[in-house]
């Protein structure tokens, strides 16, 4: 069992990314952070006691205090008071980044408002770990969060995104999940390629891919659990042909045409042939 130090901690609000599956996941420096806080706030206290036991962390009567969407205009002004009278206050989301889908972000933002220091302790994040394993560009990507439950809400927002030359993420409940993928195939084309990422780190961790197409009809009579990420791949054909040039002229000063092609049809979401023949041209100096 670790345990972490105790540590005096300047007076500030400190944002501490917490384990999204196996509690082994969590950093050092959370853990002197949780350790020595004089304040523990979190979205979810019973979350945040378990993981201080699992790692021999005792609150030692320090206060605990529950900050979340339905609290969170009442408490935040009294967790900001306390940073004010010189304290350290922790604040851990129920799973991940704070602040990332998190109510967090309302937090940091009133504490940079009032001229508080504001300091965080990265570690786990879905987004990041399904990115990771997805086997999706990752050089640009764009983060959507959750899509609106209504029907024409999430519609418009989907048709917003298609076009988007970066990957797409997206959290979805299992409720939704199938409304979901079905709406992305008719909106951003069922030829799209994406990775339907389940339980991330946990026990029963699982990652779907193939296109948009195929997870719909993969998951169709499935019934799905667990918390769910979905990574679907950037809009093809949206950078102009002045864009792919212009980068190709930087690409080539470092790597063979063959190369620089494949490179450069990945980060603009070009085909490869097209973008080849582009390469070959201006090396014959068409």
């Amino acid at each position: 069992m670790v345990r972490a130090p105790k540590r005096e901690l300047p007076a500030g609000l400190y944002f501490v990314a917490t384990p999204i599956g196996s509690a082994r996941d969590i950093t050092l420096r959370a853990l002197d952070i949780l350790a020595s806080a004089d304040v523990l706030a979190a979205e979810d206290t019973r979350t945040l006691r378990r993981l201080m036991e699992i790692h021999g962390i005792a609150p030692g009567g320090r206060p605990m205090i529950a900050y979340h969407d339905h609290n969170g205009p009442a408490v935040r002004p009294r967790l900001l008071q306390m940073v004010k009278q010189g304290k350290s206050v922790a604040y851990a989301s129920e799973a991940g980044t704070p602040a990332i889908a998190d109510p967090g972000f309302a937090l940091a933002r009133d504490a940079i408002a009032a001229g508080l220091p504001v300091s965080t302790a990265p570690g786990p994040s879905a987004t990041i770990a399904a990115l990771t394993i997805a086997g999706l560009p990752t050089d640009r990507f764009l983060f959507a969060g959750f899509p609106p439950p209504a029907r024409s809400a999430r519609q418009k927002m989907l048709a917003e995104l298609a076009p988007v030359p970066a990957t797409l993420v997206f959290y979805e409940s299992p409720k939704r999940i199938h409304q979901t993928v079905n709406h992305l195939a008719q909106t951003l084309g069922e030829e799209r390629q994406a990775a339907l990422c389940r339980e991330l780190t946990k026990l029963h961790e699982e990652v779907l891919r193939g296109t948009l197409g195929e997870l719909a009809r993969q998951i169709a009579d499935r019934s799905l659990r667990g918390e769910i990420v979905l990574v679907v791949d950037r809009g093809r054909g949206t950078a102009s042909d002045e864009d792919m040039r212009k980068m190709l002229i930087e690409v080539l000063k470092t790597q063979s045409v063959k190369d620089a092609a494949a490179e450069v049809a990945d980060r603009l979401g070009l085909p490869r042939r097209k973008v080849y023949q582009a390469a070959l041209d201006m090396e014959r100096g068409k």
